[in-house]
């Protein structure tokens, strides 16, 4: 797949985090920086990042995989991987491990890069030393939220199963109503285009599949032992940046995060949506460059 996407001028680099399953990762920035490791989650891939990279790579150093069956990374059959969110979390391991990345880190996450990321960190929180936290969740879905019909549709009915992989339905629709504003034709086909194709939104589906609501679920004991860990990071810097019209992510998650972390910097806007990274970079890139210079590790 070709990697000219707009305002993604970079590289992106490759290993086998599993046997015969290549991952694409962005490792941007110089190598003795301080390291910002960059989650997303579904549908997007490092993409999503890409303005972020950009106005931080001159100091630090960051790290953006593509989970695997997401960006550029490879689509592997479920007879050899499980898209559990488990394998994420391991899988985000298995690559800072490969680059001898085993000291502090700055967590930035956004959708389920925030179950991956706090999943990951229940090995050592005192490795996170910062967190940039937008749209996302460290725990299950709060009590007061319903569950959006749109991820039912994939979760729990085959037929909108087979809707999102036959046409891409996840990925479309987030590039059109994940926004407030109308993105670029091109930065919306950049969104869409790694999963046309059955094979290719295999994990588009899979994640959806993988959403915890019961304890019976394999995802529940990562996701609430993440959200019973969650208030442990109240003592060190966090950002807060959150589209308030998201309607997954909306205030109920919102409120989650500031409850169990009072002292964060919280950015909330009504005129952004999911992806608020597109509608508020102008803002949100500036001002994360400002916290991240503010409070060094």
């Amino acid at each position: 797949m070709s990697t000219r996407f707009p305002d993604y001028p970079f590289t992106p680099a490759r290993f086998e985090v599993r046997p015969g399953i290549g991952m694409s990762y962005l490792d941007e920035g110089p190598r003795d920086g301080q390291v910002v490791v960059m989650l997303h989650g579904n549908p997007s891939w490092s993409f999503y990042w890409r303005r972020l990279v950009s106005a931080l790579s001159d100091r630090y150093r960051c790290i953006v995989p593509d989970h695997v069956g997401m960006g550029l990374s490879d689509r592997p059959g479920d007879d050899r991987y499980d898209y559990t969110l488990q394998s994420r979390v391991d899988d985000v391991g298995t690559l800072l491990a490969h680059l001898g990345i085993d000291g502090p880190v700055t967590l930035a996450v956004h959708d389920w890069g925030g179950m991956i990321g706090f999943g990951w960190a229940l090995r050592d929180p005192a490795r996170v030393r910062r967190l940039v936290v937008l749209n996302t969740a460290a725990f299950p879905l709060p009590a007061a939220k319903p569950m959006p019909w749109q991820l039912s549709m994939g979760r729990d009915s085959k037929i909108g199963g087979f809707l999102i992989r036959r046409f891409n339905l996840f990925a479309r629709g987030a590039a059109w109503l994940g926004t407030e504003m109308r993105l670029p034709a091109p930065v919306r086909r950049a969104y869409i285009k790694p999963y046309s194709g059955w094979d290719e939104a295999i994990s588009t589906l899979r994640f959806m599949q993988d959403i915890p609501l019961s304890e019976g679920d394999p995802a529940w004991r990562l996701v609430a032992e993440a959200g019973a860990a969650l208030p442990g990071y109240a003592d060190r810097p966090v950002f807060i940046g959150w589209g308030l019209a998201d309607f997954v992510f909306d205030h109920h998650f919102l409120a989650g995060f500031q409850a169990a972390l009072p002292r964060a910097e919280v950015h909330a806007f009504e005129d952004a949506g999911h992806y608020v990274l597109e509608d508020k970079a102008p803002v949100l890139v500036p001002a994360i460059r400002r916290f991240l210079d503010a409070n060094p590790e």
